[in-house]
C-alpha cells in the first residue's frame, strides 16, 4: 500500500455471509468497490459525474488474496490507494482490516479501463487525468 491512503469503514451485514457464517468470498470485491467509489468522490470525481460525461470505468482485472474471514457484524476498515494512472487505465490497491483486532483479512487490486457509452476504449479527460495523477505516486 502506498500513500495517500483512503479509509472507508463498513459493517458486515447478515446478507453478506454464507451458510458457514463468514463473508462470502465475492463480497470482498463489493467492499473494494464501496471504498474505491468513496475515494474517487472525495479526491477526484463521483462516478455519477463521470457517467454524466459519458464515461465509465469497468473492472478489467482483479485479484484478491484472502488471509482470514470476516463475520457478521464485524466493523471493517478498507484502505485504498490509487497506485497507477495511465491515459486509458488505472489501478487501485486495497487492504481490508477488522477494526476490533487489527487483523488483515484480505488484500488485492482492481484495474480499470475508461470506456465511452458505446463501450469503446477512450482516454481520461485531461482534468480528470490530472486529478487522478495527483493521487498516484506512480502516474505514467
Amino acid at each position: 500500500m502506498q500513500e495517500p491512503l483512503h479509509h472507508h469503514r463498513c459493517r458486515v451485514i447478515y446478507g453478506d455471509t454464507d451458510s458457514g457464517g463468514v463473508v462470502y468470498y465475492a463480497n470482498y470485491l463489493r467492499y473494494f468497490e464501496a471504498a474505491r467509489t468513496e475515494l474517487m468522490r472525495e479526491r477526484a470525481i463521483s462516478y455519477r459525474e463521470m457517467e454524466q460525461q459519458g464515461l465509465i470505468m469497468p473492472v478489467v482485472e482483479c485479484h484478491v488474496r484472502y488471509k482470514a474471514s470476516a463475520r457478521y457484524d464485524d466493523l471493517l476498515l478498507v484502505e485504498t490507494c490509487l497506485v497507477e494512472v495511465k491515459s486509458r487505465t488505472c489501478r487501485f490497491n486495497y487492504r481490508i482490516i477488522r477494526e476490533n483486532d487489527g487483523k488483515m483479512l484480505a488484500q488485492g487490486y482492481t484495474t480499470h479501463a475508461v470506456v465511452d457509452c458505446d463501450g469503446r476504449l477512450t482516454k481520461f479527460p485531461e482534468a480528470l487525468l490530472a486529478a487522478l495523477r495527483d493521487q498516484s505516486p506512480d502516474a505514467a
